[in-house]
This record gives structure tokens, sequence and C-alpha cells, in this order.
């Protein structure tokens, strides 16, 4: 548990996995996509066909929208590719608020429909 300080400076429980991202963050649906673990942090879809790593990103996107009830702070998108022959991939990052992705929006919004019914 990590807890979060709001706006009265009451502390708020957030339920964080190792990485430091919420227990309930919809995780990437495929084998190779990973949530990382650093300031603005990358969520990374790796495949070898572009437009099905840019499916994946928004349907993830999508899903975790949902889940928090507001649009995911991404700050920035990064394309990396290696287009040898043998070896194609396409790696796409979203770079995303850490906050968001541990869930402090939903904290927050549950924390003041407890104080304030």
């Amino acid at each position: 548990m990590t807890e979060l300080a709001s706006d009265n400076t009451e502390s708020i429980a957030l339920r964080l996995d190792d990485a430091g991202v919420s227990v309930d963050l919809p995780r990437p649906a495929h084998a190779g996509d990973q949530v990382q673990g650093v300031p603005y942090r990358p969520v990374e879809f790796h495949d070898d066909d572009l437009p099905t790593a840019l499916e994946r990103a928004a349907s993830w996107l999508r899903r975790t929208q949902e889940w928090l009830g507001e649009p995911v702070d991404v700050i920035a998108i990064h394309l990396d590719y290696d287009d040898r022959a043998g070896k194609p991939y396409y790696d796409v990052k979203l770079l995303c608020n850490d906050e968001d992705l541990a869930g402090a929006p939903i904290a927050l919004r549950e924390h003041a429909a407890r104080v304030n019914p």
C-alpha cells in the first residue's frame, strides 16, 4: 500500500504492485508488451507489424481510460524500429503519467465520495 495526500493533507491508500502501478490497472494483453518502471512510465507494444502494435496500443489506451474514468496523461509517443532482413520489429511506447497508472484519480474520486456523500 502507498499513500497519496489529498488537498486537505489527508492520506489516501493506493494498492500498488511491485512496479508501482495500481494492481487494478489494465495490463497490455500481448506477452511482448509491458508497463515499464521509470518516471513518465513507458508502456511498450512490441511487434514485427506496425499496425498491429499501434492497434494494441490503442486498445490498451481505451481500456485504461475506461478504468481510470478520464483521459490518461500521455506526454509522448515513441517509435523505434529495426528493418534489417530477418529481424524486423516495431517498438511503440506511450509515455504515461505515473499517478494515472497508479490509479490516483480513482482513489481521489472514491475518497471525495466518502467524505462528501
